[in-house]
């Protein structure tokens, strides 16, 4: 940034800086710096002039208190090339604050559309359908629930601007996903009329004789879902996201990175504002098919249930579980026959539950016989080279060598680059969906195994979230799994091929073939 001009009685007009100072350099072929600089006092006594020469093969892996730097900023500064999540944090960096919470409101907008926030729909709407809001109460309801939850997203941010901790890992563990699912499914039991959930009497007479003369849900229970729901349905783990909680933690600014996920938070609500608006203006009157609607938003809170406790059960149990929730809303549909009056919709009824009973049949069987594969559940009856090719997969995945600290991991890529080997790092824990999803779709490829025939294959598990854990990501600026890290001989992270998040096996043998090109 530019310097403050201050007329000195000696030196005249002398452009000054304050605080700290960040200063960008592009030498490719440089080996070190010559760093030249004055330090002086508003009193007006100035100090030695003072010159350090940075080596930049030397560069520490933590961030230095004099330079601010960290080798993996040096070497990507010395290359020209940052990583995705790198680029995002620098662009961001350089970036008012006005523009950089229209980025993030983006960011948000972008996210709704991902499967770890699509369930705030059914969340949201179950507070609105099913009551007769107007479309002035649905707004009001929405936007109840939208605010608190970006408010609570700013908390995140400034949580990350204060300590850059692993927020995913810390939100979204076994016993937390697990808790998160039972309370789904105890919410919709609720809804299938099992039993009714209600305040205390004493309070909820106080709220009924406050309440007289308005219709929908209460604007304090639409608040809470706000606020558990931002906790209870974060944001999937991607590039965009793992940039912008770098760039937060970085700043060390709580303001910044409150305003920054509280613009996030906005972006993400407001289609949830506008289908819980638009949504209560396009709702019938009230009557039967309220019943219908509870029945329905049971089916998806079970739904809901499934999808938070699948990131840490076996897959084929997942798929047993699928194909149990099929099969109760065939039987949903049945009863729902005896109730219509037309003759084509009874036929349509019986239609679909006859589809989804003999598909959810299919998937308990399946996931009986191992299948995990829910467009494939009896594919294991056929499926003849199945065993051979689960032993090479197993046989693959058992070459990945467990690794707990940071020197454990310098030890094994020093090992491997004293015989000049590759080293792949990648990062995994038993509750993130993307790591097992790269695990079958990726690393279970064959070409995939035999480009990786000559790496060293490392893979820390950070299930535990433990004190080794997270200093073993802060050392490598990781925010979550799955992360992966490609190292060359030389023991340098070929910092722009990470990857962060999902991708296929075409797209990893093309970031692998850049990086050892590069």
């Amino acid at each position: 940034p530019a310097g403050v001009v201050k007329n000195d009685e000696f030196f005249g007009p002398s452009e000054v800086y304050h605080d700290q100072l960040a200063v960008r350099v592009k030498a490719p072929d440089a080996q070190a710096l010559n760093v030249s600089w004055q330090g002086c006092a508003d009193a007006g006594i100035c100090y030695p002039p003072q010159t350090r020469r940075v080596a930049l093969a030397d560069v520490a892996a933590t961030p230095d208190a004099a330079s601010g730097t960290s080798a993996g900023d040096a070497n990507q500064a010395s290359s020209g090339t940052l990583g995705a999540d790198q680029a995002l944090a620098d662009r961001l960096s350089r970036t008012n604050l006005g523009w950089m919470l229209a980025v993030f409101f983006g960011l948000g907008l972008l996210m709704t559309f991902t499967p770890c926030v699509l369930p705030m729909l059914p969340i949201l709407s179950s507070l609105i359908a099913g009551s007769g809001a107007s479309p002035r109460r649905g707004f009001i309801l929405s936007l109840a629930f939208v605010l608190p939850m970006a408010l609570t997203y700013a908390g995140v941010g400034a949580a990350a601007a204060l300590a850059g901790a692993n927020l995913q890992a810390t939100l979204q563990n076994p016993w937390v996903l697990g808790t998160f699912g039972l309370m789904f499914a105890v919410l919709a039991l609720a809804m299938f009329g099992f039993y009714e959930l209600q305040l205390p009497a004493v309070l909820r007479n106080r709220l009924n004789n406050a309440s007289q003369g308005q219709r929908g849900g209460t604007v304090g229970g639409a608040a809470t879902m706000g606020v558990l729901s931002a906790l209870l349905v974060g944001p999937c783990m991607t590039a965009p996201l793992a940039g912008a909680l770098l760039y937060i933690g970085n700043t060390g600014n709580v303001m910044t990175g409150g305003l920054a996920l509280f613009a996030m938070g906005l972006g993400m609500g407001a289609p949830l504002v506008l289908v819980g608006t638009l949504g209560a203006r396009l709702l019938p009157r009230p009557g039967d098919w309220m019943n219908r609607i509870k029945v329905l938003f049971g089916f998806i809170m079970l739904g809901t249930a499934i999808v938070f406790v699948s990131r840490v059960l076996p897959a084929a149990l997942t798929l047993g579980l699928w194909g149990a929730w099929l099969l109760a809303i065939a039987l949903s549909l049945l009863t729902l026959v005896k109730q219509l009056n037309c003759v084509k919709s009874r036929l349509v009824s019986r239609y679909l539950a006859l589809l989804l009973g003999l598909w959810g049949g299919a998937m308990v069987l399946g996931a009986a016989g191992g299948a995990k594969d829910p467009l494939q559940p009896l594919a294991f009856m056929t499926a003849t080279a199945a065993p051979a090719q689960t032993a090479v997969a197993n046989d693959f995945m058992a070459r990945f060598a467990p690794v707990k600290t940071e020197q454990a991991l310098a030890a094994r890529v020093a090992e491997a680059g004293q015989r000049g080997q590759w080293t792949l790092v990648d990062f995994y824990a038993d509750w993130c969906v993307s790591c097992k999803t790269i695990e079958h779709e990726v690393f279970a490829d064959p070409r995939v195994q035999q480009a990786l025939a000559d790496v060293q294959l490392l893979r820390p598990d950070v299930t535990a979230n433990d004190a080794d854990d997270q200093a073993l990501m802060r050392a490598h600026q990781i925010l979550g799994p799955p992360t992966l890290l490609l190292i060359g001989p030389d023991g340098k992270e070929r910092r722009v091929e990470r990857i962060i998040g999902e991708l296929s096996a075409d797209e990893f043998l093309a970031r692998l073939a850049q990086a050892r090109k590069g």
